[in-house]
């Protein structure tokens, strides 16, 4: 050993304890910040939302099909009887009993659906106590009726010589009391463009006329659909016929 003491020199540690691996670049005296970039978090709907969407919107398509259903599935047309005139009755008891009559009516036919309805004839029977005694048919100027619309039809039935045969004390027993019922059936058959498609319609009115043979007169009509049996057109316009 020597005298003197050795000592040993080291070099100051660096003030950046990871220096950068290239040489020539220097250290950002600048202090630097460090930004974490999460990624976005999306919230799920809440699943009793999401179903109470689905059913609001699963309403609302079958609410908007059942009213254009509505508002296009074809109905049946409707008739009134809004006019009748007694034009003349005669009875002649004989050697039989044979009857004479003619009937003025004016028919309304009212189409209720949104398109365009053509029907061929209107037609119109009389009967007496179930039994038909006459029979008219009478067609529209063009037979058809636009949609939403209606047309008027008149027709006139006359019945000449009918002999009563099998009604012949129920006859004799109206004339008696002055007043004979009779039975007015209105039947219009028709048909329904419906896009590329036809659809057939018809509809029937059934009424009860009572007539007045010493006045030759109406004096009451009872109208009603024959398929619902509900009163239909118990106000119609009654007319006098020629004495």
């Amino acid at each position: 050993m020597t005298g003197k003491d050795e000592f040993v020199s080291y070099s100051p540690l660096p003030s950046n304890p990871n220096p950068h691996p290239n040489p020539y670049s220097y250290p950002n005296p600048y202090h630097q910040n460090v930004v974490v970039l999460l990624p976005t978090y999306h919230p799920r709907f809440n699943s009793r939302r999401r179903r109470c969407i689905l059913y609001s919107l699963a309403l609302f398509l079958f609410l908007l099909f059942a009213g254009v259903a509505f508002l296009l599935y074809p109905s049946d047309p409707e008739i009134r009887l809004v006019r009748i005139r007694l034009n003349r009755i005669g009875i002649r008891t004989n050697p039989k009993p044979i009857l004479d009559l003619s009937f003025s009516l004016t028919v309304k036919v009212r189409n209720r659906d949104f398109f365009s309805l053509s029907y061929d004839s209107l037609d119109v029977s009389v009967g007496y106590r179930g039994r038909q005694i006459g029979f008219v048919s009478a067609a529209g100027e063009d037979g058809r009726i636009r949609a939403r619309a209606s047309s008027y039809v008149d027709a006139t039935l006359t019945v000449d010589g009918f002999e009563v045969i099998y009604d012949a004390f129920y006859l004799l027993e109206d004339i008696a009391k002055g007043v004979i019922p009779f039975d007015a059936d209105t039947r219009v058959e028709g048909k329904l463009g419906l896009f590329f498609f036809t659809v057939p319609l018809k509809a029937t009115v059934s009424c009860e006329v009572y007539v007045n043979i010493n006045q030759q007169t109406i004096v009451r009509q009872d109208c009603y659909p024959k398929s619902l049996g509900d009163p239909l057109d118990q106000s119609a316009d009654i007319e006098v016929g020629d004495t």
